[in-house]
């Protein structure tokens, strides 16, 4: 159900054809690349915490990690990430699949500066054996994003 939520949400933006479904799982940054032919890093890896609490994604490349002390700095809350069976409840897709696509009403968007290295990208696109290729300009629209973050370090 999570790729149709997703798809729906992409075609109001008409990136829908953008969307790739594979025979492999993708529910890894590794297992994502192999199955795209892409770098681990331009996995677009959608990351998700509790701040305030509220469910939050933070959209991160492939190769990039939190940031412990940038992510209280500007959440002013240490960085938590969900539990497994809480990811899918909260966001509204499951582990393996999240992304900023058809999310849950209240789910915040924030996209790392860690993606900028990038003209394309691919996130997840609802389940473990998807993904969709975007701009950066594609996927700030299409994921109503609140704003570019610096939250991530190791890239």
């Amino acid at each position: 159900m999570s790729v149709e939520k997703a798809t729906v949400h992409l075609k109001e933006f008409g990136l829908e054809d953008k969307i790739m479904l594979f025979d492999v799982s993708s529910a890894t940054v590794a297992d994502a690349a192999k199955a795209i032919g892409c770098k681990e890093a331009e996995i677009a890896k959608s990351l998700s915490f509790l701040v305030e609490e509220a469910p939050v994604l933070i959209v991160a490349a492939g190769d990039a990690k939190v940031d412990n002390g940038k992510f209280k700095a500007r959440f002013h809350t240490k960085a938590k990430m969900l539990p497994f069976d809480s990811v899918e409840p909260l966001i509204g897709h499951g582990v393996g699949g999240v992304c900023p696509f058809g999310v849950n009403e209240g789910v915040k968007v924030f996209l790392d500066v860690s993606l900028k290295r990038f003209d394309i990208v691919y996130p997840a696109c609802g389940n473990a054996s998807s993904a969709v290729k975007l701009t950066l300009e594609e996927l700030e629209k299409a994921s109503l994003a609140a704003e570019w973050i610096d939250v991530c370090k190791g890239y």
